[in-house]
Formats: structure tokens, C-alpha cells, sequence
């Protein structure tokens, strides 16, 4: 197979020497400009209309630097981006999620950002958010777009329970929550719930969001070794929603393997009257909602922790193997200066991390919730395991089938407890063998 390929490449290059147009994969023909591939994740026709009006002002200004827009996919990014770092052909600038990074970053295929970023950008992001971006001692992405899990709730419905509204400034509590949910249920009718919990992806939805009752289930030993504890903090938003299921009868069993895009047509049809979602998920409803359906964007219960939830940032990385880092890392200074990334916000209908950028008035407006999101993002912090070692198998052989069988009633806490933590300690260890 090596040898297909070697033979594949020196044949490609012949044919563009006999043509007279070789060129290297960073340089036009001959001309001295830099050319720097940009493969960027944007889907929704807002933000990929962003993204590559950014790229043509930059190329516009910068005419020896050129930046070429690729367009990647979210279905596929960890698979091309291994597939393409090991082959050699990966690009310059990378676009990605967090909790994406680690294989790649402790595998050397990202670059260290530490002394290539410029003070204003590294100063204009705050020092949790770097934090979901730091493996061991490097910096390997910039975080710049984030959301906050919020809860999206039919007004009419709330208001014909006669319940509280709550804000940021005043969430309810965890244990409000049901005691509210209780109260819709009642004056829906049959086969109608208060909450759709969409939990296809069970893992991560349940981990952020028990940082507000002080869960982190990933502790760091003595040693420096990452060892899980179920603790009571990590129990609270678990067994909120297993009692709703199961007690209550107030949010729905169907929805437990359901994606967040398929509990929308229950919602506006008044099956539902909360779903808990990204934030960005507001760009769903505007569009598929029907006319005169009354919406609120609500934040997610508070605990302990207050309104703190973990979150995976979207980052930009650059290609260890990119001859052009400083070059790449000038594009990036543009592309996330604070006006820039609230352009990128707007397009995604997510936050930006830039403390700059999340005061611009924009983001600030109450229609579609985008204060309340705001207000909520000065909370958020790196989600707990993201750059733990093994945390990809431990979500995927251990934490993902426990905590569905204990959504769906299978099992009970204390085994939920002895799965995430027995089984996953065994996986974290071989991770962290001397």
C-alpha cells in the first residue's frame, strides 16, 4: 500500500514537472504566495456565509498570504483529520471541537500555541476557556465559539401552569425544576409532558450539566493521576431526571434515545412544553416553528455550583506539520479579532469567548433568549474529562450503556456508580502507565 503510494505521488509529480505548473502544496506556481488551506466545520448557511466572507477580506489585505476555504464536516472530522495528519495532508488550519483535540494533541499533530499567539488575542479570552484547550503543558487550539445547555419552553404552556419564570439571576433550582415540571404535567392532559429529555449522547449532557450541583466525577490524585469519584454532586441531575421518568411521570421515556432535532415537532405540537438544548438550537425554531408559536430560552437548573456547566468550545488549531505557523496564526488573529467573532456568533447562533465580544450589544437583545444566553455564558467552564486520556473509550465501552440503562430504569444508582467509576478506572489506568 506505502509503496502504491509513493509510486501514486512520484508519478503526480512527473506529470506537474512535465507541464511546467509544479508547485508545492503552500505556494502558487512560481509566484511566492503562501497559500494556507483552511478547513472549516461551519454548516448553517449564516455561518458558512461568515466564515468565507472573513476569508476574502483577509485574502483581499494580505495578497502574499492567501488562505483557501475548505469545507469539512462534523459527521466526519475525527476520522479525515487522523486519516489526514498521518498521510501528511492535513491542513493548515483546523477547525474543531475540544473534546476533540486530545488524540491529536498528545499525538504531536497539533501545534503549541503557547509563544505563537499575540497578547491580544491570548489576553481577550478568558483563562477558563484556554483551559478546554491545554493538554499537559501545551496550548493546542483557540476556543471561540461556545453554547450553553438551555432550556427551550413553550410560554403559553408555563403560563397556563401558573408557574415562575426564571432567570439568570434567578434559576430555578434542581429541585424546583421538578416540583415545576409536576405542575405543567398536571394541566396538559394525557400522553403531554412537561420536559423531553433528548439523550441519544447521554454522556456529555449529563456530565456538563452536573457541574451546577458541584459534580465533577474527574478528580485529579495526589500523584497527578485522573481517578473518577461518583460523589453526591454527580448524582444530583441523574437522579433529577430518572425521578421525572420514572416517579413523576412528567418528562417523556420516548425521548431518552431521541436527538435534540427530534423532539422539535413535539414541541411546537404542545407534546412537550420544555426540551433542553444547545443554544444554538434556536436557529431550529426560528425557522421550523409554526406561526405564532410562543418561545422562551430558559436557563438550565442551578445548584450548588450555581449556573456553572461544563462545555466543549469550538477551536481553531494549526497543523504541527504547517510550514506557515506564524502565517496561520496571523490569519487567526483576524479571523477572531472581537468583532469578527461576533460575526461567527451571529452566524452560529452560539456565544463567542472573547470577553470583548460577548458584551457587543448583539448578543444582548432579548429576542431568541440571546441575553439569557449570554448572561449564562459568563458561567461556563471546560467540561470535566475532556483532557483526560482514555475519556473517548470510557465514554463510549462504560459511561454511554450505564447511564442509558439507568435512564431507561434498567439499573439503579449504586451500579451506575460502580460502572463509571470500577470499570472506568480500569480504562483510565492503562492510559496513565508509567
Amino acid at each position: 500500500m506505502r509503496r502504491a503510494r509513493r509510486f501514486a505521488a512520484a508519478v503526480a509529480a512527473l506529470a506537474l514537472l512535465l507541464t511546467g505548473t509544479a508547485c508545492t502544496a503552500d505556494e502558487g506556481p512560481d509566484d511566492g504566495v503562501i497559500r494556507l488551506r483552511f478547513q472549516s466545520l461551519a454548516w448553517q448557511k449564516e455561518s458558512v456565509d461568515a466564515n468565507k466572507a472573513l476569508v476574502r477580506e483577509w485574502n483581499a489585505a494580505h495578497p502574499g498570504i492567501q488562505v483557501d476555504y475548505v469545507q469539512g464536516s462534523w459527521d466526519s472530522v475525527h476520522d479525515q483529520l487522523l486519516t489526514s495528519f498521518e498521510g501528511g495532508e492535513a491542513p493548515d488550519i483546523v477547525h474543531d471541537a475540544s473534546d476533540d483535540l486530545a488524540d491529536f494533541a498528545y499525538g504531536g499533530h497539533l501545534a503549541d500555541l503557547r509563544t505563537l499567539l499575540p497578547e491580544r488575542l491570548r489576553a481577550g479570552i478568558p483563562e477558563h476557556s484556554w483551559r478546554t484547550t491545554t493538554f499537559g503543558e501545551g496550548v493546542h487550539g483557540v476556543p471561540f465559539l461556545q453554547e450553553p445547555r438551555m432550556i427551550m419552553a413553550n410560554r403559553t404552556l408555563l403560563a397556563a401552569a401558573g408557574v415562575r419564570v426564571p432567570t439568570a439571576e434567578r434559576p430555578w433550582t434542581w429541585e424546583e425544576f421538578r416540583a415545576v415540571a409536576k405542575d405543567v404535567t398536571a394541566t396538559m392532559g394525557e400522553g403531554r409532558y412537561a420536559v423531553a429529555w433528548p439523550l441519544k449522547e447521554p454522556v456529555s449532557v449529563s456530565l456538563n450539566l452536573s457541574l451546577s450541583a458541584g459534580g465533577r466525577l474527574f478528580h485529579r490524585a495526589p500523584d497527578g493521576r485522573n481517578v473518577l469519584r461518583f460523589e453526591d454532586g454527580d448524582a444530583v441531575m441523574p437522579g433529577t431526571v430518572r425521578a421525572m421518568i420514572d416517579t413523576d411521570r412528567t418528562a417523556s421515556p420516548a425521548t431518552l434515545g431521541s436527538g435534540g432535532s427530534d423532539t422539535l415537532p413535539g414541541f411546537f405540537g404542545g407534546r412537550y412544553a420544555m426540551v433542553p438544548l444547545g443554544f444554538s438550537y434556536r436557529q431550529q425554531i426560528v425557522r421550523q416553528a409554526p406561526e405564532g408559536f410562543d418561545w422562551i430560552v430558559l436557563p438550565a437548573p442551578a445548584g450548588a455550583g450555581g449556573l456553572a456547566q461544563g462545555v466543549s468550545p469550538q477551536t481553531l488549531s494549526i497543523a504541527e506539520d504547517s510550514p506557515h505557523k506564524k502565517e496561520a496564526v496571523a490569519f487567526l488573529d483576524f479571523f477572531l479579532q472581537p468583532r469578527n467573532q461576533v460575526r461567527l456568533a451571529l452566524g452560529d447562533w452560539m456565544l463567542p469567548t472573547s470577553t470583548e465580544a460577548l458584551a457587543d450589544p448583539a448578543l444582548h437583545t432579548e429576542e431568541f433568549g440571546w441575553a439569557t444566553g449570554a448572561a449564562v455564558a459568563r458561567e461556563l467552564r471546560p467540561a470535566p474529562a475532556q483532557s483526560v486520556r482514555g475519556y473517548p473509550e470510557w465514554k463510549d465501552k462504560v459511561a454511554t450503556p450505564a447511564f442509558q440503562e439507568y435512564y431507561s430504569g434498567a439499573i439503579g444508582v449504586d451500579e451506575l456508580r460502580r460502572r463509571l467509576v470500577e470499570d472506568g478506572n480500569r480504562v483510565l489506568a492503562r492510559y496513565q502507565r508509567d
